[in-house]
């Protein structure tokens, strides 16, 4: 991680800087004067553990004996030589325990993190000047698909990665309730299964101008651009909500036909629609070209919103009054086939 270019600073707090001795007992050796592992233990155990031996009362308290090895000769691996064993061969000799074990030295962690109850190492860094979260995720991504890691090593995200990771995992669901919310809403308020359709197939337009804005400008594709595009839905649908529910007026209280009462809606809103267009538009605007603490974080909402609703204002006048036709035509045709 370190090596990639759209990360700086990187540290873990895994210290692997200490040493530890691993003993693997020579069995054979052992066993041939009559040494068992069990005495092995409680010798290392006397040395370097703390073993209470014995128990002195007075009067007044009682104080443990504690029995180990000196502390100063402990800090090596020369201090197993200096433990003997008896052997149970008949001789009542002693053998020495590096006699009996092979000795290694391996690196171990000083420090041993948990998270979730697994061990774990922390991995931290920084961004580099101009990377996005979501760039450096990316490379990290890209870093862990090229070191075949073992399935038992996992990687999880924390902190600010992890609300990020986690946002974008939510967002579909977001905006898809918040679309689902609508259908409903325009649905009971016209009485049709058909025409919310026509209000909501002004939507693509909208989010492809918020994308293709972001896209021109540089900017990331955030949180605080999804949340442009969530507001969009509810900015882009009132120029067709002006022109059917006129045309819808139209149709039931003058008997107007269909292709009729599109045209006139489309006349008699057009200056409504500019007009509320170009609200929203100037009040995005400070959002955009805003500067100072924090505009990085509101500019890609300000571009978001100006880029859907260009778009969509150029496009929807077009095309909302043809999907209407086209819906009203297939609504017909489908209650001509029920009837």
């Amino acid at each position: 991680l370190a090596a990639l270019p759209e990360l700086r600073d990187v540290g873990s707090d895994r210290q692997a800087d200490g040493r530890a001795l691993y003993l693997d007992i020579d069995r054979a050796s052992a066993a041939r004067y009559g040494v068992t592992p069990a005495a092995i233990d409680n010798a290392l155990y006397d040395s370097f553990g703390q073993r209470i031996i014995s128990t002195i009362f007075t009067q007044t308290n009682q104080y443990r004996v504690i029995l180990e090895a000196d502390p100063a000769i402990a800090r090596d691996r020369s201090a197993l030589d200096a433990i003997h064993l008896s052997t149970s061969t008949g001789d009542s000799g002693q053998v020495a325990l590096s006699s009996l074990v092979r000795i290694e030295e391996r690196p171990i962690p000083l420090v041993v993190g948990h998270l979730a109850q697994f061990p774990a190492a922390t991995v931290s860094f920084n961004l580099a000047p101009g990377v996005a979260l979501g760039e450096g995720i990316a490379a990290i991504e890209r870093a862990r698909a090229g070191l075949a890691l073992p399935a038992d090593l996992q990687l999880a995200y924390q902190g600010s990665a992890e609300a990020y990771r986690s946002s974008l995992t939510n967002e579909l669901a977001l905006v898809i309730a918040a679309i689902l919310a609508m259908y409903i809403v325009l649905g009971t308020l016209y009485e049709s299964f058909i025409h919310p359709l026509t209000i909501l197939s002004t939507l693509p337009s909208a989010s492809v101008g918020a994308l293709l804005a972001l896209r021109l400008a540089g900017a990331e594709l955030d949180v605080v651009a999804v949340i442009g595009i969530v507001l969009l839905i509810g900015l882009v649908k009132k120029n067709a909500i002006m022109m059917i529910d006129f045309a819808l007026a139209a149709e039931r209280q003058e008997g107007l036909p269909p292709l009729e009462a599109i045209r006139q809606a489309c006349l008699l809103r057009f200056r409504p629609i500019l007009m509320t267009t170009f609200a929203a538009l100037f009040a995005a605007l400070p959002l955009m070209l805003g500067s100072g603490t924090g505009s990085e974080l509101r500019q890609p909402l300000g571009i978001a919103i100006i880029g859907g609703l260009l778009v969509s204002q150029a496009l929807t006048l077009f095309t909302t009054p043809v999907v209407y036709l086209a819906f009203d035509a297939l609504g017909r045709r489908i209650r001509g086939g029920r009837s």
